[in-house]
């Protein structure tokens, strides 16, 4: 049987240019609270942002079928995507109006197979240090009990005034 799932986004652009008017903290708030629109690869993989607070980000999934690899399970790179989210999150709090990060490197450790039988997955992420240059976060994939089915590292470049 088939299954069908539609998806309906906002143009890009104006969320990017209001990422770099405002601060990361503000923006990421706005787009918690939908005064902003959710990123596309929010809507298309089906996350949302639900906390923002100074180094600490969280986004929440309820993984499915559409999710699944030729294997049977959730794919990787859903676990992979949510942490790297939360993750750069978590810096963007940190940065004023006219910076921004880039990932420059991330580690995703996967423990324990997702599945449509999962449930809710909170991904959270939380800075461990944030310079000049360089920031580093880490996150964790919980379900609802806490209990872990990824975790990962990051290291970003914090680009100041777009640059």
């Amino acid at each position: 049987m088939n299954r069908t799932v539609s998806v309906t986004w906002q143009d890009p652009v104006p969320l990017a240019q209001a990422s770099r008017s405002m601060a990361g903290i503000e923006f990421l708030r706005a787009i918690r609270d939908r005064k902003l629109p959710s990123p596309p690869i929010a809507v298309l993989l089906g996350f949302d942002l639900v906390e923002v607070e100074p180094g600490h980000a969280v986004f929440e999934i309820t993984p499915g079928e559409r999710h699944y690899n030729p294997i049977g399970v959730v794919h990787g790179g859903l676990a992979m995507t949510l942490l790297d989210s939360c993750m750069g999150c978590a810096v963007q709090t940190h940065m004023p109006a006219g910076s921004g990060y880039t990932t420059l490197e991330a580690k995703t450790n996967l423990v324990r197979a997702i599945t449509s039988e999962t449930g809710r997955l909170r991904a959270i992420g939380k800075t461990l240090h944030v310079g000049k240059r360089m920031a580093t976060a880490e996150g964790r994939l919980e379900d609802a009990s806490g209990k872990l089915y990824a975790h990962a590292t990051t290291t970003c470049i914090v680009l100041s005034n777009g640059g």
